[in-house]
Order: structure tokens, then sequence, then C-alpha cells
């Protein structure tokens, strides 16, 4: 891995780690990483930029900040302060020591209704932000598109701004106090100060002023007057015309080059209530860059840029693409997304019909004969509107979920001119890109002049990181022209730093140096970023720098979706970092319940990306290390779904498993529960001995001691295994008892064939030629035993094809056995394919398109009791839950609502092991478990997995049914209201 600060110490990054640890535990309580796996996961954020840190410091208190900043000051070595790692021009990575403020220091520190205002720590994320406020109906309006895991400290370093900046401004305009930490140590608050009370011996602030007014001139003259300019320092905030002094303005945008922020006092704002959207289509991207200017006309508080290409990937993520569907009419080229919010929802509606009006008067009108397609989708529905607003938000993750090489690449991205230039800008920045070329993917903030494009680049390659400088230059010289900003919203970092010579000119980039010297003379505080920066284009910085090589890898899975295979596929992290959102959606459980970097999607994908290629040294991949990295995986999949770019970790975790087996061999508890479907019908016909260890004093306690299966998690009750009745002979469908309810909850089982037959189907049954039942194999797949996974999944996919083949679907209970066979089994077994594998359905699947169809009548009853459902994570990940809700939702006069929840926790064998356990609660308690103590009332609470309901019994002491089990429930009902009809019937006569 690379290694670069600006003032290395002279040992081996080895040793001076060693070292600076050592004192830095000696010296705080916060946690301190040294290890070459943590520092690797912090040398990266989402630009394309890496840079090592010697070490990582988790501080706990602010005290802990203090006491490593004089470590830093005392062993000459850097120090950068990070919060989310979401950075795109490089900021967040520098050598020395790196700060994150994300696990502990994120506090809302006070809370004033009256002013609205707060004081945050640094480290607290925006979304959780303004969860907390919005009960008081306020909220923090810089809403930047990474605001479920952006911190309010990166966004003051950034000065971000987001989509509504039309109307609410940067963070500079909204920031009202910093209380920070200087580089020699003392505390200063920066708030707004009459000049006068500023003394001219007031180091650093007395020489800034004088060094504004020295500079007023070329201020007035260089500094770009567009809404958009985060560039160099905000020195324009302290020239003799400004008496009244924002100090904080300093701190604001500086990128932790100046100080270190403890408290943030932010202004606040009311909760936009009343909003519409309406949906720009144009036949052209100029065309829609040439409204713009008349859109902003109409006052809209957002005006957003959506362009082909990320419609086109938008469609290609099953996440995204219904949504993207429901608002995009016919084949655009391009759309303005114009969001209204007048407090009063009449004077909305009159300027969405006004913005009709306008694109007619445009010529875009569609159905009108004179007019050519184009128009205004209309979304008035909040939650269609929600649904809109979160594919914007998402662009940059839609647009990096290219697959190859050649990736859209953030250099030029935060370009920002006026209006009346805007079209002729993307123009000429086309052409230049074409002149090199590549092409580029547009989107972001129409109504301020700042356009988020990419260029496709290779930067694995000499060529593509030419192509880097020679599109930066050009791009550069066409924005210096039209006296816009080079830097408009993501900050300067490493990517624009050297070009602040060309927009502000050799006198304020030397001010920028003089400020950098006054605040920070030993130039310890993230040194390089904003001034006296690297070359952007010096490769030895980049994530794939020169001698980048993949090692080649034997795979389980079948990776060729990816030009490069599981190394690609790893690969498509970008590290924007929407795994460490903290709610909604189902990833990342186990960051949720530790906010650990290791315990992240995007950590363990730098983890593996470095390991496979050689930069952890050898035999990382096989590691205790890794193997830690791993360790809190609970396989759930919501990254499947929910990562913009499909980083399926589950199965990468799945090949990590399999070569630290083939290498380490396996323990005598992974072997048990790996062997499940083998010895599962032994066990079943003795079911008093095999239930023996939670009955006999000392049972736990020795399982715990011998084998590591916590002593304080009750095991599965072992049942007499499930018998299948007599099948019928030209059966609808196969019912499919899979190893968990057949031996534990043979219950289920029977409601499942009671819901089927009151359906009026014929059921035959699953079942081999001969042998033990079928199984799923995914016990096995859970400890990296593939080849037995293989096994036991092609023993049942012959058992089961000839009647798929024929068109007998198969229909099953257990989401996480029946939905192997549409995930992993297409990638596992050869000559099975993702077609056959949907024909594995799920109960409530089967059943809820059979009654949509009209193919089947189930006759439901009512319940007198309230359901409320958990979603199993792989029906979530496969994105069959809603068929659940909707069949649950036809049983009459009763009450459904799912949990929105995360994973339950339990996760297979995960939440029996010792070391395992209590993460495994912690994640129940996130959602679940609080939800179901919660439900008042009766209630019947519903989980189709078996662990699941295991984890809800565990955690609550409540039963939790199958969805099968309420059907039976709701079909006797009926049946029973029958009946009482029947005899009413009968006594009138």
């Amino acid at each position: 891995m690379q290694n670069a600060s600006a003032k290395a110490p002279s040992a081996s990054p080895e040793t001076a780690a060693a070292g600076l640890s050592a004192r830095l535990r000696r010296e705080i309580a916060g946690e301190v990483l040294d290890s070459a796996f943590d520092r690797g996961r912090y040398a990266t954020d989402a630009s394309f930029y890496q840079v090592v840190p010697l070490v990582v410091v988790v501080p706990r208190s602010f005290a802990d900040v203090e006491a490593t900043l004089a470590v830093a000051r005392a062993e000459g070595v850097p120090i950068t302060a990070r919060g989310g790692g979401t950075s795109q021009a490089g900021q967040t990575v520098n050598g020395g020591i790196v700060l994150d403020f994300s696990k502990y220091l994120n506090r809302l520190v006070s809370l004033d209704l009256a002013g609205a205002r707060t004081v945050v720590e640094p480290g607290i994320v925006l979304d959780e932000l303004n969860r907390r406020l919005r009960p008081h109906g306020l909220w923090f309006p810089v809403d930047i598109s990474t605001a479920s895991r952006a911190t309010l400290g990166g966004m003051a370093a950034n000065n971000s701004a987001g989509s509504r900046s039309l109307r609410y401004g940067l963070m500079r305009d909204n920031t009202l106090t910093i209380e920070a930490l200087m580089a020699d140590g003392t505390r200063r608050r920066f708030a707004e100060t009459p000049r006068a009370e500023v003394a001219p011996g007031d180091v650093p602030l007395g020489p800034l002023l004088a060094l504004a007014e020295q500079e007023a001139g070329e201020i007035a003259a260089r500094f770009p007057r567009v809404i958009r300019r985060v560039g160099g320092y905000n020195l324009d905030a302290f020239t003799p015309d400004r008496n009244a002094l924002r100090l904080q303005d300093i701190l604001v945008g500086s990128e932790g080059t100046l100080a270190i922020s403890e408290r943030i006092e932010i202004a606040l704002s009311p909760v936009l209530r009343e909003k519409v959207l309406g949906v720009c289509h144009f036949p052209s991207f100029r065309e829609a860059m040439a409204a713009a200017q008349h859109i902003v006309a109409l006052d809209p508080v957002a005006v957003e840029l959506v362009d082909r290409n990320m419609i086109a990937l938008g469609r290609a993520i099953p996440l995204f693409r219904p949504v993207v569907d429901s608002f995009v009419r016919g084949d655009p080229d391009a759309l303005l997304l114009v969001e209204f919010a007048e407090p009063e929802a009449g004077e909305n509606l009159r300027r969405l019909a006004a913005l009709g009006e306008l694109m007619a008067n445009l010529g875009l009108r569609w159905d009108d004969p004179g007019k050519r397609a184009g128009g205004v989708v209309e979304a008035v529905d909040p939650a269609h509107q929600a649904r809109i607003w979160d594919v914007r938000t998402q662009g940059l993750n839609i647009m990096m979920s290219m697959k190859g090489d050649a990736k859209p690449v953030s250099f030029v991205e935060d370009c920002a001119v006026d209006l009346e230039h805007l079209a002729d800008f993307t123009d000429r920045l086309t052409a230049v890109f074409h002149r090199h070329g590549t092409d580029g993917t547009w989107y972001a903030h129409a109504s301020v002049g700042l356009l988020h494009v990419r260029p496709v680049l290779n930067l694995r390659s000499d060529l593509g990181a030419k192509q880097l400088r020679a599109i930066a230059e050009e791009a550069f010289e066409i924005v210096a022209e039209y006296k816009g900003s080079h830097s408009g919203e993501h900050g300067d970092g490493i990517v624009r730093s050297e070009f602040h010579e060309r927009m502000f000119g050799a006198r304020l980039t030397r001010a920028f140096e003089a400020v950098k010297d006054l605040f920070d003379p030993a130039g310890i505080l993230n040194p390089g970023r904003i001034v006296r920066a690297p070359r952007m284009d010096d490769r030895s910085l980049f994530r794939y720098p020169p001698g980048y090589a993949q090692t080649p890898l034997a795979t389980v899975f079948d990776w060729s979706g990816w030009p490069g295979g599981l190394h690609d596929a790893v690969e498509m992290c970008n590290n924007n970092g929407a795994c460490r959102k903290l709610k909604g959606g189902a990833m990342c459980p186990s960051y949720r319940a530790t906010l650990n970097e290791r315990d992240l999607t995007r950590g363990r994908a730098n983890t593996l990306r470095l390991a496979l290629t050689g930069q952890l040294g050898e035999g990382a991949l096989t590691s205790d290390a890794m193997a830690e990295t791993m360790r809190l995986c609970v396989s759930c999949k919501a990254c499947r779904r929910e990562c913009p770019m499909s980083v399926d970790m589950a199965k990468m975790k799945v090949e990590v498993l399999a070569a630290r087996a083939k290498s380490r061999g396996l323990s005598l508890r992974d072997r048990l529960f790996a062997h499940l479907p083998r010895y599962a019908p032994w066990a079943a016909r003795v079911p008093w001995l095999a239930n023996l260890r939670d009955r006999l004093p000392g049972g736990a306690w020795a399982s715990e001691k011998l084998l590591g299966i916590a002593a304080a998690r009750p095991l599965p009750r072992w049942h007499r295994a499930w018998r299948a009745p007599a099948g019928a002979a030209d059966p609808d469908l196969l019912l499919f008892a899979d190893t968990f309810n057949r031996h534990f909850e043979p219950g289920i089982l029977d409601a499942a064939l009671a819901a089927l037959r009151g359906a009026g189907l014929k059921v035959g049954h699953a079942a081999p030629a001969s042998g033990r039942p079928l199984c799923c194999g995914r016990t096995y797949l859970a400890a990296g035993m593939v080849d037995q996974a293989n096994a036991e999944m092609t023993r049942t996919i012959n058992a089961l094809r000839p009647a798929l083949e024929a068109g007998t679907p198969v229909v099953g209970l257990e989401p996480a056995c029946v939905l192997s066979f549409r995930d992993e089994a297409p990638r596992l077994v050869p000559g099975w394919s993702e077609a056959l594998g949907a024909r594995v359905m799920l109960l409530e699947e089967y059943l809820e398109a059979a009654l949509a169809e009209e193919r089947i009548a189930l006759p439901l009853g009512p319940l007198p009791d309230r359901v409320l459902l958990h979603g199993h994570c792989h029906q979530k990940a496969l994105g069959v839950l809603g068929a659940t809700e909707r069949l649950l939702a036809r049983i009459p006069e009763t009450q459904i609502s799912s949990i929105e929840s995360t994973c339950c926790g339990m996760a297979g064998a995960f939440g029996y092991q010792v070391e395992t356990r209590e993460v495994s609660m912690k994640i129940g308690e996130l959602d679940l478990l609080p939800a179901v103590r919660a439900a008042r009332g009766p209630t019947l609470i519903v989980a189709d997995g078996t662990s699941c309901r295991q984890q809800i019994r565990d955690g609550t002491g409540r039963r939790a049914l199958h969805a099968a089990e309420v059907l039976a429930m709701s079909l006797k009902a009926a049946d029973s209201r029958a009946h009482d009809r029947e005899d009413e019937g009968a006594a009138s006569r």
C-alpha cells in the first residue's frame, strides 16, 4: 500500500506506527487502530485516492482529541479529522494520524427551539440529527445527498450544500459558531464578532484581518461571484467592508487544515410540509440546460438534473427500476426535477401549473400536435415525491454502478457557472471529453449552475491518468473564462487544490498559504489539502497505483457478470458509504450495532480489495485478521439490494470462509452446525435426547466451554420429524419441507398444507428418489464447506428439476432455503438458472400471484388480533416481502402492519456463537425487539424466518408465527363463520 504525508517520519511506516500507537494507548482512553487491516480501511474515501495512515484513533471524548493532537505535535506527525469518510476530493485521507469522530463524538449537545438553533458534536450524522429535530417541526436544510452517513463536522469542513441551496444556501450560511481546538492546543470560539473587538495582535485573527485588507482588491477581482464557491479559504468574509465579522467562516470549508472542531452551532429551519414536484422532460440535454434560467424565475426550492445515463443505470438497478419507471415518460435525454415548497398548498399547485405552461412556451408538451415530445410529469403525492428524490440523491452511486475498469471519475464535477452560461459551458465541456476519447455522466444542481459531471476513465492505466490531467486543465480554463468556480460543493482536497493558482491567481494562492501558516505553523493539520498540494495525477496516491495487480484466485461462485470476476465485483465499492446509514432499509446491521468501520460493507470490501491485490501481505485472505473482518457479517444480503453498487458481501464472505476452511480446516462447532441436514433425521427420532442440552443442569455451560455455543441462548427444540401425507397424483405444486421446519416446527408445514388445500390446490411433495429428505445446503455454505453445499444443492435440484421443467412450481416456507435456489444456486450449480430458481417460490409468493391472476380463491376470515409482520432479510433482499404483505392484507377486518427493521440478529448460527451472541442481541434491539415489546393489545407477531422467530422468543418471550399459520387461522375463522351462518339459517327455518 502507498503511504504519503507532508511530514512522514524517517522510520518505516510499521516501526513508526508501533511507536506512535504505544504512546497513544498510554495517553488516551479511545481506540487506537494500527494493524495493516485497520489502516487500510481508512486509507480511502469516496475519491479515487489511497493514502495509508500510520495509525487511526477513535476518540471517546474530546479530551482524547486534545491528547492525540499533543502527541502529533510532539512527534511531528500529521493529523486528519474524519467523519463519514465520504469525501470525494481526497481530503479525508492522509499520512500520520486519522481521527474518526463518527463513533463516539456524535451527540446533540443542546437544542434551542425558540431560537431555532442547535449545538452538535462533529460526528453526528445529518439524517440522525434531522430525525431528532422532526418532532419539533425543524430540520437542518443543507440537504446533501449523503445525508444518511455524512457528519456535520465533515459538512462544515467541506462547506457542503444540497439540492435546496437555492433557498437555504451553503453550510457557511447556516453555521453560527464553531468551538475549535487550535493546532497549538488552545481552544477558541469562532462566532459573529464586531470588527473592533479583534485586536491586531490577536494571532491568528488580527493578522488574518490584515491579510484580508491587504488583498481586498484581489479578492474583489478574483473570487468567483457564484452561489457555489467553496474553494480556497473564505478570505472574502474578512475584507474591510465587513464590520460584523463571521469568524466561523474561516473554518467552514477549511477541510480540517486550520483547526479541529469540537462543537458546531447551526441554524435550523421549519420543516417543509407542503411540497410538489414537477419532472420536466427534455428531448436534448442542451435544452434542459438552457431552460434552467427560466425555471428558476418561478422561485422553486430546487431544480435538479437527471441525465440519460442516470435514467438507464437507474433502470438497471432492481431497487430503483420501478421508481424510475413511475416518473420517466418516453425516452427523454434529460430531466429537471423542479420542487415548489411554499407554505400554502394551493400556491404550490399554481406554480406547478405555471411550470407546465413554461415548458409549453419552450415548445414542449406531449399530445400537442404543434409541439415536440416533452413536458411535466407531476408528483403531488408525498410518498411518490420521496421515492423520486431518493433516486436523485443516489445519483452518484447509480452512476458508479458501471461495471468494468472504466468508471465515472470525480475531478471536474464541482464546476459552477452562472445560469446564463450553463448550456454553452456543458456543450464545451462535452467537446473536451470527446476530444480525449470519452464521455461524461451528468446530474445535480441546475438551479445554481453546478452540475456533477464525471468523465468515464480507466485510472488503472497510464492513459487514464493522462486523460485525467488533460481534461482537468482544459475544463478549469473554461470555468475561469466564465468567471465560475472550479470547486463548488465537494471541496478541494487533493484533486482540486493544485489548481487554485489558475482560479484565484498567484497572490491569493500565496495568501491562502499565509492563512494556513497563521493557524498551523507546524503544518500538522491535514497537510497538502487546499495549499501546497501534491499533483492531482500523482499515481502513487491513486487507489490503483502503478503495479496494482489482482492476485489470481479460484472462486466458489461464478462471478462472470463482472469483467474481472470477483476482483471487479469487490472493486465496485466506491466508498461512498451508503451502507453507513443508521435507519431505513436493512443495511448494514452489524455496523448499526457497533459503529465500527471494520463491521461495514465498505470496510469489508476495502479489506478484501487490499487482500486480493497483495497489499496486506501473503496469506491475508485466510488470516485471522480477515476472519475478524468478516466475523460480524450476518449474511443478510441487504447490500445485494440496497447498495447501489450491489456489492454482495454475503457471497464474498462465503469466498473467504471457503478459502479459510480449505487452508485451516473447521472447528467442531462449525462442523456440528454445518452437518445439521445429515444428522437431523436421526436426532428427530429421539427428540428427548437431542433436547438434553437445555434440560440437564450444566449442559448449556458445557456446550459453551467445549463448543463455543452460548449458554445464555436456548437451542431450538427438536420434534418428531414431519411426515408428509400422501401427495396428489397430478399436483398443482410440490411442497418443499425444509430441514428446519421439518424437524423443529412441523406444525408450520401442517398450516401451509391447510392453506394450500384451502385454496383448492392439489399438493404433491418434493422428495428424493431415496434416502434422507431434501435440503438446500445453506448450513454448509455458512461454514464455507462449499463442496458439501454444492452436493446438497445439486441433489435437491435433481429431484426438483423434472417438475419445474414440466411447469409445476415448488413452494417452500423458509426464506433462507427457498431463495437460495434463485440467488446462490445459479452461481454455484452448473446448469441451474435464475429462471428455474424463480419457480421455487415462497408460499406467500405463490398464493398472492395465483390470487392476483384469479387462478384460485382463498376464503379468509377476520382475525380478532392485529398482525405485526417482520420480514426476513432475504425476503427484503430479493424483493419478495411485498407478496407476504399483500397476501396478509387480504385478511378481512384485520389490521396488518410491517416493522421497519434491519436483520433480526439471529442469522442462523450467528446468534448461538458465544463470541457473537452479544452483537446478535444488539442488532435485535435496534428495531425488531423493541417493536415487538411495544405491541399493545391482541397482536400476532409474524416472521417467516426460523431464526427470526427464535430471536423474538429469546428477546421478548413472545411466540412468533409463520405467515402460513396466520393463513390457516384465517381460513379456520372463515369456516367457523360459515358454520355459524348455517346454524343461524337452520334456526330461522
